[in-house]
């Protein structure tokens, strides 16, 4: 609480009558990245105390739901659920308010109880991501947007990485409003992906034809896979590069079966 209130952030959100701190980071996250836009519809997991969710429902002025273990003070206009995101009968709960169309955007600033031993509480920030990252996948919409609060360490990379294969522009950002002894940092994904194929993945291929820039143009599941310097009839082995929400782009590996 001393800390809290030597705080600028802690002073403007009860001079501004915010819920937290933390709406702050949520409003510098989204000018510098534009994760929500008016109008979406935002679902945000471990929402409580619902500092998030005020700063959602501003920017959108659409559906916003949050979704917390605890039960979370009624905000007006804006829906919860109490339940738990790993939890599938949360996860229906959630499809069924969004609908088949899905939500356009999926945030998170949750963090696990923290133990004092950094190595332990960096995986618990890793298991909680993941988890949220899983639940973003199964509610998002073809081009969603998601954004998550993580700890900083060993295993970042590999979860950046992970959210990099699931969007087509992945970043990490530290917001103003983060405090300067923290090791938060927040993972943007945008542009959900549903495509069949992601970046890394190796595919034998046939070329039959050119797209109009002159590179060779295969489909993998009815997905456009642009791949360079081939000819039509190159029978080849090629690596997904990058993946757009309609097409991708392949390097050539080697001769098919290599």
């Amino acid at each position: 609480m001393a800390r809290d209130r030597r705080d600028k952030y802690y002073w403007r959100a009860k001079d501004e009558g915010f819920r937290s701190r933390a709406s702050y980071k949520l409003f510098q996250i989204n000018e510098k990245h534009h994760i929500i836009k008016q109008g979406d519809t935002v679902v945000d997991l471990g929402a409580a105390p619902g500092g998030w969710l005020e700063v959602a429902k501003q920017i959108s002025g659409g559906r916003v739901i949050g979704v917390d273990l605890q039960k979370i003070s009624p905000i007006e206009g804006i829906e919860t659920i109490k339940g738990d995101i790993t939890s599938d009968r949360t996860i229906e709960k959630i499809v069924g308010m969004v609908g088949v169309r899905g939500a356009d955007v999926v945030i998170c600033d949750a963090a696990p109880n923290l133990s004092g031993n950094w190595s332990l509480d960096h995986a618990k920030s890793i298991d909680l991501t993941t988890s949220a990252l899983g639940c973003a996948k199964k509610i998002l919409k073809p081009g969603g947007n998601f954004v998550v609060k993580v700890f900083q360490g060993d295993m970042f990379k590999d979860f950046v990485d992970r959210v990099g294969r699931n969007f087509s522009y992945v970043h990490s950002y530290t917001p103003d409003a983060s405090r300067s002894q923290s090791a938060e940092i927040y993972v943007v994904g945008k542009k959900f992906l549903t495509s069949p194929v992601r970046k890394g993945d190796e595919f034998d291929v046939e070329i039959n034809e050119l797209g109009a820039s002159g590179d060779g143009a295969v489909l993998i599941d009815n997905f456009v896979v642009f791949v360079k310097d081939v000819k039509v009839g190159d029978n080849v082995r090629i690596k997904i590069e990058d993946v757009k929400p309609n097409f991708a782009f392949a390097k050539v590996m080697g001769q098919k079966g290599e």
